[in-house]
């Protein structure tokens, strides 16, 4: 033990300051070899230790403010000495390397170390890499937009692309959304900067001003939308985003809080008897069909409608006044069979007409569907006493018409379920649905559309309103 004792003992001080930072061989006698490690006395635990976790460096858009100038790498190429510096190119995030020549390694035109690094910097200053206006022209323009900017481009783009077409009903949706909600909040901002936490702040301010959970939930994709927009020359988004609905506080569309009313057999049969001829065979043709407002308004009566009248083909609506070909959905384009009463109660709107809109003013042009639903269908519902369950007034839209029609077959008719969907235009959700082939068993269609009936009773006797009652209501109104 003292041999062991004079080995790691100290001698004097430096030795000892040493011995407490280096771990020395012990020999201990007649045992086998090996070595014994002393702890350093100024080392912690590893165990002990608690290490923070480092935050990311937050990433900030191109400045012109934070560059100091490029003074360029110098290397050789071949025989030639060159330059090479970074610079903004037109549709890319990041900067592209350029590379100029300077002058020859050797022989006539070669230059001196000092001569070749000023020549260098003239090239730079040429290029323009490091100007302002040159940064302004590049880099604001192409990957600095605005999003006001961005989104005019998108709109334009959804508008005339051939792939998945949008309906013009949704683009007015969109483009309204954008002028009164996101470009007044977010449209000078750069879309580099849209990110969770400016959607964050539009949610906030929509929900202030009362819009609904579900027009709310309609908005938000159009700013997501304008953002995957910008790409770059290899159709990779320059912005790419992890949208957190969690964050933003997006709020839950509780769809039974909707405002989705429908129409009670009772409230059917009164409107049936409306005192205007031409709205209620459109309540009667809706109700009893399942027709989107839209879609009855397009009916022309040589090219939709069976010669016996008891089919009805779907293919075209009227939106604005204006014919539109592409319907809802693709499921949209439909025949719709009827039941013989109901087919007899068309027959004689039509009269003696052998062609023309269904329904149409006196100039042969389509029917608004804002005047039917303003002018006779919110009367109408107050004078039967309605009242909407889920905002308490006597006012509903036209959908309720289609809910009434589908509630009843679904559950009152025993229809079979693909027909019933096939009737309504829905879309299939499984193999299952895209197998039934039962629209094109145009007997047993009718045969079922016989069988269910429709729901509600018409009258015997066909209200009339004599034409100066029309006249003096149509005075009061204007």
């Amino acid at each position: 033990m003292a041999a062991i004792s004079r080995m790691i003992g100290p001698v004097n001080d430096r030795q000892e300051q040493n011995a407490l930072f280096t771990t020395l061989p012990v020999r201990l006698p007649r045992a086998q070899s090996h070595v014994a490690a002393i702890p350093n006395p100024l080392q912690i635990s590893a165990i002990d230790t608690k290490v923070l976790t480092a935050t990311p460096v937050k990433r900030r858009g191109k400045s012109m403010f934070r560059r100091t100038g490029q003074s360029g790498h110098i290397e050789s190429s071949g025989r030639w000495w060159v330059v090479r510096w970074w610079m903004d190119t037109p549709g890319r995030e990041k900067r592209k390397h350029m590379r100029e020549r300077i002058c020859p390694i050797s022989g006539p035109g070669s230059l001196s170390k000092t001569v070749r690094e000023r020549r260098a910097r003239e090239i730079i200053t040429k290029s323009g890499a490091d100007t302002v206006e040159y940064f302004n022209e590049v880099v604001k323009q192409n990957n600095g937009v605005t999003f006001r900017e961005q989104a005019k481009w998108w709109l334009n783009h959804v508008r005339s692309r051939k792939r998945k077409p949008i309906a013009i009903s949704t683009l007015e949706v969109w483009e309204a959304c954008l002028n009164n909600w996101l470009n007044p909040n977010i449209g000078d901002l750069p879309l580099s900067e849209i990110n969770n936490a400016v959607l964050k702040s539009v949610i906030a301010k929509m929900s202030e001003k009362g819009l609904s959970p579900k027009t709310i939930d309609n908005y938000v994709p159009v700013v997501k939308m304008v953002v995957a927009s910008a790409v770059d020359e290899q159709g990779e988004e320059i912005y790419p985003r992890t949208w957190n609905h969690e964050f933003i506080d997006l709020p839950v569309v509780e769809k039974d809080k909707q405002n989705t009313p429908s129409f009670s057999s009772e409230v059917m049969t009164g409107l049936a008897r409306w005192k205007k001829e031409r709205e209620r065979m459109i309540f009667v043709l809706c109700g009893a069909g399942g027709l989107r407002v839209g879609e009855a308004l397009g009916i022309e009566i040589d090219k939709h409608i069976s010669p016996d009248f008891l089919t009805i083909f779907i293919q075209q609506k009227i939106h604005h006044g204006r014919v539109e070909q592409r319907l809802k959905t693709a499921n949209g384009c439909r025949q719709v069979d009827l039941h013989p009463t109901i087919a007899t109660f068309l027959k004689e709107f039509v009269g003696k007409r052998a062609s023309g809109f269904l329904f149409c003013t006196r100039q042969g042009k389509p029917v608004s569907p804002s005047n039917i639903i303003r002018r006779h269908l919110h009367k109408a519902l107050k004078e039967l006493g309605y009242i909407n369950p889920f905002t308490g007034t006597h006012k509903a839209g036209n959908h309720a018409f289609r809910r009434f029609r589908n509630t009843y077959l679904r559950n009152y008719a025993e229809c079979p379920e693909g027909l019933y969907k096939y009737w309504m235009g829905h879309a299939g959700k499984d193999m299952s649905d895209l197998y039934d082939k039962i629209k094109e068993d145009v007997a047993f269609r009718r045969k079922w559309a016989e069988r269910c009936g429709f729901g509600f009773q018409l009258p015997s006797v066909v209200p009339s309103v004599p034409k100066c009652a029309e006249k003096t209501e149509a005075a009061l109104a204007a």
